[in-house]
Parts: structure tokens; sequence; C-alpha cells
């Protein structure tokens, strides 16, 4: 898929902030076309104000999660399919946050990535290690067990990105070093190729993300790291210049 560099808002903006800066994006990128993709991914309510503001632009739209279900008596959940009739690309699932806040399990991200491929939507699936699980030597373990147990057969590298984002690293100042990062990023390359209904999918064309942290100052690092494809960016992705200060740091 080549570099993607995905804005993940979380619980934050308004109808004012959605408008603004994703106009202010879209400026940009009708001023210089960006080497990255960009998906923003905005609260559910401002899908519709950030999917006007960059009609037109090649920025993509992105929902924060979705439910496993087309439809149903499910309240507060947002199906894949009313995303992408809201007109979104991607869709995050398994963030560490809702693995944490939610008790998703890996096997409730595995139907949530599958009813985004249904909708024909891209995932943008989520795997990472606590604090605790990295000062123990687990992390390998753990990726290994979310790779397998969070990606649907049908994933291919062609519809599919997958997202490591080293929960010690989110929203706490602290960067993985290119030492952290790679093998990460090897190992997912190497699970990913294992799994499908054959026993292997087709893996070339992965996109790789790295979320934890990822701000304009250490873009450039993180995205020159063997094995990143770009970014999924938590609290920059709110200010303009320090989200595009990534978008341009793609090598």
């Amino acid at each position: 898929m080549g570099y993607l560099i995905a804005g993940n808002w979380k619980m934050n903006g308004s109808p004012a902030l959605a408008r603004d800066l994703a106009a202010a994006l879209s400026a940009k990128a009708r001023a210089r076309a960006p080497r990255a993709a960009i998906a923003l991914c905005p609260p559910a309510p401002l899908l519709a104000a950030v999917g006007a503001a960059i009609q037109g632009t090649s920025i993509a739209l992105g929902g924060q999660d979705c439910h496993f279900a087309d439809k149903g008596a499910h309240t507060g959940d947002v199906s894949a399919v009313l995303l992408k009739e809201m007109g979104c690309r991607y869709v995050i699932v398994g963030h560490s946050e809702r693995r944490a806040d939610h008790h998703e399990t890996d096997a409730v991200v595995k139907k949530k990535a599958e009813a985004a491929l249904r909708a024909g939507l891209v995932p943008i699936v989520c795997v990472g290690e606590t604090d605790s699980e990295r000062e123990t030597g687990e992390t390998a373990a753990v990726i290994a067990r979310q790779v397998r147990g969070s990606l649907p057969d049908a994933a291919t590298g062609a519809n599919c990105v997958i997202a490591y984002e080293p929960v010690w690293a989110i929203g706490t100042g602290k960067t993985a070093t290119v030492a952290d990062i790679a093998p990460v990023h090897a190992q997912i390359q190497t699970l990913f190729g294992e799994g499908g209904p054959a026993g292997k999918r087709a893996a070339a064309g992965l996109t790789i993300l790295y979320g934890g942290s990822v701000k304009g100052s250490n873009a450039a690092a993180i995205l020159a790291c063997p094995g990143v494809g770009g970014a999924l960016v938590g609290g920059a992705s709110l200010d303009a210049e320090d989200f595009w200060k990534i978008v341009t740091a793609c090598p």
C-alpha cells in the first residue's frame, strides 16, 4: 500500500475544530501532494463534518471502531456498513484503549476486522504489549498471540493494515527506539504471511504502522526504521502543523 499516516483523534474535538483542522490539512494536501496516504479518524459524530472538509482531496476518512454485526440491537455502536456509507475508507480495530477499556479480546477484534472487510473497508488492526509485558520479556509472545488471533483469514497486504502500538509508549512521552521497533515489525511481517485458510496469506504490500507518541520532532527517525510503513498518530494529529510534519517526513 505504501506509506500511510493515520490520525486518530480519539475522544477529542468539536464540530468547529473538525471543520478547521480538516480544512487546514486539505489546503496543505492541495498545495503539496503528499507522498504518503493520509487518513483522518475523528469521533463518529464528527465524520460528516470532516468528510465534507476533505472532499475532493487525497485525504481519506476513517472510523475509530466498528461493531462486528452489520446491523441490529447494539445501542451506541457503529457498524462498518454505516461507516462505509459515511464515506470511510479505513477503520481502526483492536486499539489498546478498546482492548483495555472495553475488554476486547483477540477474537472480538478479528470479528470486527472481518466486518470491515465485508463492508469494503480497510481495517487498521492494532497490536502491542504493555510495559509489564515488555519488562518480563513477553513482547514477542504477545505480538504473536495478537496477530494470529486478531487477523481475518481473508486479510492480505492489499486489504489490511497492521499498527504496532506499544502500550507503554502511548501518551506517556516514551518512544520506542529502532532497536525496539524493527524486530517487532519484522515479526509481524512474518506472522502475517503464516496465516489464512491455506496456511499462508498474501503478505506482499503489507503496510505496518508504528503508533506511540509519534510527533513532528521524531517522525523522520521512526519512519526510517526498517519495516515501518507509516504511523498511527494520536495527540499530534490534533495539530495541523505537527501532523503535516509527520506526513512530510515519509522517506
